[in-house]
């Protein structure tokens, strides 16, 4: 009787949004637990859930959830810019740098020729090599911080992302719905001018911070009780976005390198980063997550040709990755190469940007969007079981 009323006082799109919101909080409070018990990665059970009550018809279309989901995804990246340190890249070695550089043209021209002898589309040589940090991170809470291969795997990935978003960015250009050249041209000038101004922009305040340490205390104080250093971060990350959306760029690219930004300039704050995830982890990250599931149709999953599709991306990504970091057996050893080229495996969170991306510009059906998704979730769980089963076997060389 309660619901009827509650029906017939508001609309039916705030209903809907209203059953969302309900959903939402649920898997806000239950995804830990159901993570923990079926030993998953949490933004994949938050993923399985989204799917799952999306089946049974507690989610349905609605914009606002649409918006706050995107709004989650801009966070995400965020929060892994904070993952980068910039001078770090100023001060690797040449040798390391070669090294790097030489895996991920491999992943893009291997890609590449391969996408060619299949015949598939050519956004495949985007998809392929995709990579991101985003799950690579969670491996140090099981391996520390002084893991030589994860070090090295994050340092590799970082500069690897970075490459993506800017790919990501730039098919972005040439693939939204009834763009001229003109257009194209107009959004590639804004990306590579917005790229230099983030190079100068890093020049100059590394002079100024220089000159004038204490402006950095000023801005980001040791103790405050106004929360001075999340105000300025999410000013940073809403002022990046405003750019983004105003330069028409990927508003993920701004959003990874204004968290880039606050972890170069005001790494003194060294409890920043993990008050600003605990926010987003445990708040608008899982909306993102939750989301995504909901566009999966479990249906499909009784298709065998999209689990087929799906796992012939799965081997093409994985032996992709440990074809190409051959490049590192010198330094790793042969056991922490299969590491490193596995934790490279699960780019989770680009993988699905790039399949939205290619969606919604009508590069691929539903279905292989549907398997790109299975595939980032499958992904996830195969290669992090694997990581920590070849991790503890002591008879690999």
């Amino acid at each position: 009787m309660g619901l009827v009323l509650l029906a017939s006082a508001i609309d039916a799109k705030a209903l809907i949004d209203l059953k969302i919101l309900i959903v939402v909080a649920t898997c806000l409070l239950f995804s830990p637990y159901i993570a923990k018990l079926l030993k998953l990665p949490i933004s994949a059970t938050e993923i399985i859930l989204g799917s799952l009550l999306a089946f049974l018809g507690f989610i349905e279309e609605s914009e606002k959830f649409k918006l706050l989901a995107n709004v989650g995804f801009y966070y995400l990246m965020f929060i892994a810019g904070m993952e980068v340190n910039l001078r770090m890249f100023f001060s690797l070695k040449n040798s390391f740098l070669r090294r790097a550089i030489i895996y991920i043209a491999l992943l893009y021209a291997l890609s590449g020729i391969g996408v060619s002898i299949v015949g598939v589309s050519y956004i495949f040589i985007l998809i392929l090599p995709v990579m991101s940090v985003g799950l690579l991170s969670t491996l140090f809470k099981d391996f520390g911080k002084n893991c030589a291969w994860l070090n090295l795997s994050m340092l590799v990935a970082t500069l690897a992302e970075v490459v993506s978003i800017v790919l990501l960015t730039i098919a972005g250009a040439f693939l939204h719905q009834n763009s001229s050249w003109f257009e194209v041209g107009q959004n590639l000038f804004y990306l590579f001018a917005f790229l230099a101004a983030c190079l100068l922009g890093f020049r100059l305040l590394s002079v100024m911070f220089w000159w004038y340490p204490n402006l950095k205390i000023i801005l980001m104080p040791w103790q405050d009780k106004n929360e001075k250093d999340i105000r300025f971060s999410m000013a940073i990350f809403i002022l990046i976005i405003a750019v983004m959306i105003i330069a028409k760029l990927e508003i993920a690219l701004g959003a990874f390198i204004a968290g880039s930004f606050i972890a170069t300039f005001f790494d003194h704050k060294k409890d920043l980063e993990e008050k600003l995830s605990g926010f987003g982890y445990g708040f608008l990250i899982p909306i993102f997550f939750v989301y995504i599931g909901s566009t999966l149709d479990l249906r499909m999953l009784l298709d065998l040709n999209l689990l087929k599709e799906s796992f012939l991306l799965l081997l093409a990504m994985v032996c992709l990755r440990i074809v190409c970091s051959s490049v590192f057996i010198k330094k790793l050893g042969f056991k922490n190469t299969l590491l490193f080229a596995l934790s490279h495996s699960m780019p989770l969170t680009l993988l699905i940007a790039t399949a939205t991306l290619s969606y919604n510009a009508e590069i691929i059906s539903l279905s292989l969007y549907s398997a790109l998704i299975l595939t980032a979730l499958f992904e996830a769980l195969i290669a992090m079981s694997l990581i920590k089963f070849i991790a503890n076997s002591k008879k690999m060389i």
